[in-house]
């Protein structure tokens, strides 16, 4: 079974790291104790979005981009527990696509290719 408060404190726990800052710098900047933000962190306790909030400001992340990391985390988990039990994948896992910047293009049409559909572009 996935736990996606475990996800979400492995997201955190690399972001700090990341950064390389401690356990105590962080739980001091976001007002959290030292022992719940580790435990949030390991994936024991529960963070509210309120907690969540705080500690994004803290690490400066926004919570969207913790979200999103979390839910590339939380797809490749089921991919990874339904390859196991040999069950098909039932939902298509949308790919994600950064953005693109064209510069220097003719006012022609450009298609991007992604791994599962294309999208059209149009220059201006």
């Amino acid at each position: 079974m996935i736990l996606l408060r475990r996800l979400l404190g492995d997201v955190l726990r690399r972001q700090r790291q990341r950064q390389g800052r401690t356990l105590r710098e962080v739980s001091s900047s976001a007002r959290v104790s030292l022992g719940y933000l580790s435990e949030v962190e390991r994936g024991q306790k529960e963070a509210s979005s309120e907690l969540l909030s705080a500690i994004c400001d803290a690490l400066d992340v926004r919570m969207s981009e913790l979200m999103r990391e979390v839910s590339d985390e939380l797809a490749l988990a089921e991919l990874a527990e339904s390859a196991a039990a040999s069950e098909p994948v039932r939902t298509p896992i949308r790919p994600m696509l950064n953005s693109v910047s064209v510069t220097g293009v003719p006012p022609e049409r450009v298609t991007i290719k992604a791994p599962t559909e294309a999208v059209d572009v149009v220059a201006a």
